[in-house]
């Protein structure tokens, strides 16, 4: 039995048109077109919405995994493997059409190779009709290469993080996600979106909890240009800051260190953004301690660790050298029981979740996600 025509609601909607009509069958067409409109809505949303696919590079499988635990899905199928020759060969295990594809590769290890198998898995899902392809790398390859030394008398040292961008651009990717890039400009190299995460919460938050006597602590700056990043951090601890002005003979090699502000009887904290050879937190580390601070802390985002720093922090005055896990740091802590790390997977997942959904990701730079 129909029922009657004037209790229909009219109310409006964006895709369903109101029915209207005295004739029964006339009414029962109508809001069959009308549930067909609808369907077709649903469909056109979530068409703009595609399923998510998570892949890992072979830089960080524990990242990676890390973050799709937390989003509650599966890593996605991919084989990875080298030719005779050493080329890179790389097979999507599954269908990408019409996905929304997040690959994470972090710049660390044989970086090279790490970039090649990047640039690779981008395009295979890219000419696989993916919908979207987002390139999540939590430690931007090259980033120290943003600018010409004017060091080098002919000016004739590349811009090396701008050949990456064009690269990554140029191999299919939509979108990045990476984490304290070493200059704020290497966003503007790209002519796609960048989202710079910062590991500045998950900082606040370790310092909170690790060291009890936080309140008498003074935020350092290893050099001239980590002098944003450090004030940022002493306001929102409310406490002092310095810096140490160091001046290089070349590269990897710190001729001469001057401080610049008063660090007597008080806990320094040492935060930087990547530590390579650690010559300079060494040495900054030891220029505190003749300054008169009782304890020395260092905080980087990105502990690379090459050549001989282990050695040296193993031999420096710190209590502890905190870094996250942008760049796998298992082997470093067993090498080196001074090396603590924060896990930075909850930020990446959550700046996942908020892109696939078109969610804001500017909480994340003053929260952590927990």
């Amino acid at each position: 039995m129909m029922p009657d025509t004037k209790s229909l609601k009219s109310e409006q909607n964006d895709c369903v048109m109101p029915v209207r009509s005295a004739n029964p069958i006339r009414a029962r067409s109508l809001i069959r077109d009308n549930l067909e409109k609808q369907a077709g809505c649903l469909n056109l949303i979530h068409s703009r919405m595609p399923n998510i696919k998570v892949f890992s590079g072979t830089s960080h499988p524990d990242l990676a995994q890390r973050i799709v635990d937390r989003l509650g899905i599966d890593l996605g199928k991919v084989v990875t493997k080298k030719f005779s020759n050493l080329e890179t060969c790389v097979e999507i295990g599954e269908s990408v059409r019409g996905e929304d594809v997040y690959i994470v590769q972090s710049g660390s290890g044989e970086i090279n190779d790490n970039l090649m198998e990047l640039l690779i898995m981008i395009n295979a899902c890219k000419i696989a009709s993916a919908s979207r392809v987002t390139a999540v790398i939590p430690c931007f390859p090259y980033a120290r290469q943003d600018k010409k030394d004017k060091a080098h008398a002919q000016s004739r040292a590349p811009i090396s993080a701008k050949l990456v961008a064009n690269m990554l651009s140029v191999a299919g990717a939509d979108h990045i996600i990476t984490m304290d890039l070493h200059a704020s400009q290497i966003q503007g190299f790209f002519d796609i979106p960048v989202d710079n995460l910062y590991a500045e919460p998950a900082v606040l938050k370790w310092i909170k909890e690790n060291i009890p006597e936080w309140k008498n602590s003074i935020i350092v700056s290893p050099d001239a240009g980590g002098a944003k990043r450090v004030t940022s951090i002493a306001d929102r601890l409310n406490v002092e800051f310095a810096l140490i002005h160091k001046e290089r003979k070349k590269a990897n090699e710190v001729a001469s260190m001057v401080l610049v502000g008063d660090v007597k009887d008080k806990i320094a904290i040492l935060v930087d953004d990547m530590a390579d050879t650690c010559g300079t937190i060494v040495h900054a580390a030891d220029r505190l301690v003749e300054a008169g601070a009782t304890k020395v802390y260092a905080i980087l985002t990105h502990g690379i660790f090459s050549g001989p720093a282990i050695s040296r922090i193993n031999n420096a005055c710190f209590e502890a050298v905190v870094v996250t896990n942008t760049i796998p740091q298992d082997g470093h802590m067993r090498d080196c029981p001074k090396i603590q790390c924060i896990d930075v997977s909850m930020m990446f997942a959550e700046a996942v979740r908020r892109t696939h959904n078109g969610e804001s990701v500017s909480y994340l730079f003053s929260n952590v996600p927990y």
